[in-house]
Formats: structure tokens, C-alpha cells, sequence
């Protein structure tokens, strides 16, 4: 009555999809991930190349010293970013596997609730009060469940925004930090 072949196939393809999209996904986030490797590997050789040319040049050992201190703040602004560049992929690849999985439970509520439409449908007389129960039972989960993920949605956006913040104020007082080495050097 209820599980015909053709309901069991689309089933099936519907969760062979699902498979593929988030294999897609975490591919795609892999992806950017070996993208983004390269682009810093091949610019801190770029860039330590360069610099190594400029520590040839140095003449006494103030420049060398003035030289290795103006190193540091650079490096410490190229790993922040770094980091930063990581969490927004991790961050977005987490987005779409968390959009695929709401979509994935909507169609399995949607389908439960097809089931018990059925049932409704072939009850015998008398189930009344059993189906009534059994469609509140669904409606009781199904508002918990939107419950517990609208505040797990609520506690992401939270850290995402303190995590930011952080990272924000890291950066701008990376930045003081550099003006302040830099006005030292010119006084």
C-alpha cells in the first residue's frame, strides 16, 4: 500500500542526490582550500625571495635589526587573513552541508506526513483518535526540531559575529601596532 516500487526508486535516487551534493560540497570546499594553499606558498616564495635579496643589502647591524622587526608585523596581518580566508571556506562548505541536510529532513517530514495522510485515508473506523494523536506527535516533532535548529542557526550566527569581531580588532590593532613601529623607525 504504501511502498510501491516506484515510491522505493525515487527514494532511493533522492538520496543518491543528496550523497552526490554533499560530495560535491566537500569536494568544492577541498577545492579552494588546495586553492588558496597555493596562492600563499607561491607568494612567500615570491616574497621571501625578495626579501632575501633586501637582507644582502644590509649594511650594519641596526638595519639588520630595524629589517627583522619590520618583518613581523606582516607576517602576523598574512596569517590573520590567512585565517580568515580558512573560516570563510570551512564556514561556507558547514552552510551548505547544514542547507542540504534541512533539505533532506524537509523531504522526509514531507514524506512522513504523505504516509500519515494514507494512514488517515485507510484507517479503519474508530482510529480517530489514534490518527489525531499520531498527527500531533508529527507536528509536536516537527516544531521541536524547527525549534532547536532556529536556535543552533541563532548560536552559529552569534559565534560567527564574535569571531569576526575578534578577528577585526586583531587586524586593527595589528595595524596600530604597525603604525606605531613604523612612526619609532622615522623619529
Amino acid at each position: 500500500m504504501f511502498a510501491t516500487p516506484e515510491r522505493a526508486l525515487a527514494t532511493q535516487k533522492a538520496a543518491f542526490d543528496a550523497l552526490l551534493a554533499a560530495q560535491n560540497t566537500a569536494f568544492a570546499g577541498f577545492e579552494k582550500l588546495v586553492d588558496l594553499h597555493l596562492k600563499v606558498t607561491k607568494a612567500t616564495f615570491e616574497e621571501a625571495s625578495l626579501k632575501a635579496q633586501e637582507a644582502f643589502t644590509l649594511k650594519d647591524g641596526q638595519e639588520a635589526l630595524a629589517f627583522v622587526s619590520a618583518l613581523a608585523q606582516p607576517n602576523a596581518e598574512k596569517a590573520l587573513a590567512y585565517s580568515k580566508h580558512v573560516y570563510d571556506i570551512v564556514s561556507g562548505v558547514q552552510n551548505e552541508f547544514t542547507r542540504l541536510g534541512e533539505a533532506q529532513i524537509a523531504e522526509q517530514q514531507r514524506q512522513l506526513s504523505d504516509v500519515v495522510e494514507q494512514l488517515a485515508k485507510n484507517a479503519p473506523a474508530g482510529s480517530e483518535s489514534a490518527l489525531a494523536l499520531l498527527k500531533s506527535s508529527l507536528a509536536t516533532a516537527t516544531s521541536a526540531y524547527e525549534s532547536v535548529n532556529k536556535a543552533a542557526k541563532q548560536a552559529a550566527e552569534m559565534a560567527e559575529s564574535n569571531l569576526t569581531a575578534a578577528a577585526n580588532a586583531t587586524f586593527k590593532a595589528a595595524a596600530e601596532t604597525g603604525k606605531t613601529t613604523r612612526a619609532r623607525k622615522t623619529a
